[in-house]
């Protein structure tokens, strides 16, 4: 992968998809996912949807870096759930992603095999109804500036076309902005050629 590449490949919005076998059924919840924090709320959502579920197994994929990964079989045989979620993520190449699949258990052992192929299968069901979109790679920065540089830091934010999160203007103001990743080094010497603006950075998205 070419480090500087600053684009992802994810999902507009959540998807389900659904695959059956031998009376158990497989239900995949997808979810556009960028924050670790959001993990348990995803998990409890979808438990308060199917409470009565035998399994709730789940894998997710956070930045363009392949190995940013968790994964979880919730009581499957090791292996059999998490795993082929994620490597369904890897394959079509999609990140900042989440996937939880609800198992209602049929009665009839499907084994590993069959197991994995369940998994996979209804991940790739979730993947197939979703519309894919490309992201590019932002970093989150945030500025501090006196009042009177108001002019010269929105004129920066307007020619680099920054996306502005949060603003506070007062006598000391403060702007936080994503910018991507290929335009940072730009952007940063700009602003810091002016005087009293403290540049930090907060993380990347």
């Amino acid at each position: 992968m070419n480090l500087f590449e600053d684009t992802y490949k994810t999902i507009e919005k959540p998807a389900e998809g659904l695959f059956k076998d031998k009376g158990s059924k497989f239900i995949a919840y997808a979810y556009p996912f960028s924050d670790p924090e959001d993990l348990k709320n995803v998990i409890t959502e979808v438990k308060d949807l199917h409470p009565k579920a035998r399994h709730h197994c789940w894998a997710y994929r956070l930045t363009t870096d392949r190995s940013v990964f968790r994964l979880n079989d919730d009581g499957e045989p090791s292996g059999t759930a998490g795993r082929p979620i994620l490597n369904v993520l890897l394959s079509h190449d999609l990140t900042n992603l989440m996937v939880v699949v609800v198992r209602y258990f049929g009665g009839t052992l499907l084994g590993v095999p069959g197991l994995i192929n369940a998994y996979k299968s209804a991940t790739q069901d979730a993947v197939s109804q979703a519309r894919i979109i490309e992201k590019t790679v932002n970093d989150v920065y945030e500025v501090s500036f006196d009042y009177i540089q108001m002019n010269d830091v929105m004129r920066i934010v307007k020619e680099d076309d920054l996306i502005v999160q949060q603003q506070a203007f007062d006598n000391n103001c403060s702007l936080t902005f994503e910018i991507r990743q290929t335009q940072v080094n730009h952007t940063l010497s700009k602003l810091q050629h002016l005087t009293n603006v403290k540049v930090k950075y907060l993380r990347t998205t």
